[in-house]
């Protein structure tokens, strides 16, 4: 089956896409992190904050207005289109953390030495923020490897929408499985790609820099500067939420019951705060470990854990189902191995930011705590716990966010009867009921707008662009962690 034209056909689909919004994203979110960081770009802070808006807005809700609004441009354009919407975030973050810990001092070295500013920055600057760069372009190959609901809706054949119809059309689980395999298979080779590619590189992100790099004038170029933000906010934020208000307002006009949009709004409500919960706190032992230990017991721990990382939700969705039909049938369908599949997907990503939000606290403050008496735990209690908080709310609100916004390991796990939203809005699109999935969609991004918030300011942005919270630094390292899957 794998060598099938059917399977080569979405294989090739699939690259075509990951390789196409990747280049895309990589574009739009280093560009936007230059505009908004390193030049003098009216209320930059403000236009930072609605970069990050679309985190909000799951990729499958864009996919929704995109096909309600513009049936015309479906398959690869519209799916490029919508994923590179939804994914430029994942490199303006890093970027723009990177560039604000850069140290402007190479770059003022590079000037004295003949270069010119472009030069300068092309030479110096770019080549400090790349690792960061690179993490991102890797979380958005990943996140466009595992899509489901936003190609489904766009009628594009992906690898994801082929694993989930083998599934649907038979009882034989094992032409999915196949399927699932192949694909977890090229995201482990998009994985060890990145690392060969960042391989023998040096790069230095600022350690030990407390001045801030110069905001460089725009000049004659601040009106294409303004054209191009205000081109990204009207395509990636404005157009999205005037449509859902559009629908929801078609939506009233239909006579739309709230009352299931609000019960799954307590689903999704309750289940994403219980897997986060759950989620954070087997990380945080892990993540401490992985922080204060180089030894093989810590980087094995880190490493299973990190293994969810490189499986999209569909492939968990399919093993956790195996697992329960298998072994634990009484579980299957249920809160408790829905909650399981959540956390093997977003493990990392919790471990990740505790790893890093622990790193970042000098092992000095624990030494002088302990000189003053203090014993480990109440050193940890009262010096790294407080110290490291931001982090570990960072890591709960962007596990509860992605919980919130997934789709295909629900829509396989979820208990018979129990609608989320994201269940729920895809069931009536399904069937072209735009404006009753209307409501589901804006409770959604309602529902995620919180924890967006909270991930926009550990990155700094919302809080003046002073980087509260999580520290630049951490949240870069954040973003590296995640990519060290299979490598340690």
């Amino acid at each position: 089956m794998v060598r099938s034209g059917r399977s080569a056909e979405l294989l090739v689909n699939t690259v075509v896409l990951v390789v196409l919004v990747t280049a895309l994203s990589v574009v739009v979110g280093v560009a936007l992190a230059w505009l908004t960081v390193r030049t003098d770009l009216p209320g930059a802070p403000v236009v930072g904050a609605l970069l990050c808006v679309p985190l909000a807005m799951p990729s499958y809700v864009l996919g929704y207005l995109w096909v309600a609004d513009f049936p015309q441009v479906m398959g690869l354009p519209g799916s490029v289109i919508v994923l590179t919407i939804s994914c430029y975030p994942y490199v303006f973050l890093p970027a723009a953390a990177a560039l604000r810990a850069v140290d402007p001092g190479l770059e003022e070295v590079a000037r004295t030495l003949g270069r010119g500013s472009v030069r300068a920055v092309l030479g110096v600057t770019l080549r400090q923020i790349r690792p960061a760069v690179a993490a991102g372009a890797l979380l958005v190959a990943l996140y466009t490897l595992s899509d489901f609901g936003a190609v489904a809706m766009l009628r594009y054949e992906a690898f994801t929408v082929g694993i989930y119809h083998s599934y649907r059309a038979s009882f034989d689980r094992v032409p999915a499985a196949v399927l699932a395999c192949v694909l977890i298979v090229v995201a482990l080779v998009v994985m060890v790609g990145e690392r060969r590619a960042r391989r023998g590189e040096v790069a230095r992100v600022g350690a030990g820099v407390d001045s801030q790099p110069d905001r460089l004038p725009l000049g004659r170029l601040r009106p294409l500067a303004l054209a191009v933000v205000g081109l990204v906010l009207a395509g990636g934020v404005l157009a999205p939420l005037v449509g859902l208000l559009r629908w929801v307002r078609a939506a009233a006009e239909v006579d739309v019951s709230w009352g299931p949009v609000l019960a799954a709004a307590a689903t999704t409500a309750g289940v994403s705060g219980l897997a986060a919960l759950v989620t954070i706190v087997l990380a945080l032992p892990i993540g401490i470990l992985a922080a204060r230990s180089n030894g093989p017991v810590a980087r094995s721990t880190e490493a299973v854990a990190q293994i969810g990382f490189a499986l999209p939700g569909i492939t968990v969705g399919l093993a956790v189902v195996f697992v329960g039909i298998r072994l634990v049938p009484g579980l299957y369908q249920q809160v408790p191995m829905l909650v399981f599949g959540y956390v093997v997907l977003f493990l990392p990503l919790a471990v990740g930011v505790v790893r890093s939000a622990v790193g970042a606290i000098p092992t000095a403050l624990e030494d002088a705590s302990g000189a003053l008496g203090s014993g480990r735990i109440r050193t940890f209690v009262r010096v790294v716990a407080p110290l490291a908080m931001p982090g570990v709310l960072a890591g709960a609100s962007l596990v509860f966010l992605s919980v919130a916004k997934e789709l295909p390991a629900t829509l396989l796990l979820r208990p018979t009867g129990t609608e989320t939203l994201a269940s729920a809005m895809w069931a009536q699109t399904e069937v072209a009921a735009y404006s009753q999935a209307a409501p589901y969609a804006a409770m959604l991004v309602a529902v995620a707008v919180i924890p967006a918030a909270v991930l926009g300011r550990s990155f700094g942005w919302g809080a003046g662009g002073s980087g509260r919270g999580v520290p630049a630094r951490t949240a870069i390292a954040a973003r590296s962690e995640e990519t060290q899957v299979g490598a340690t």
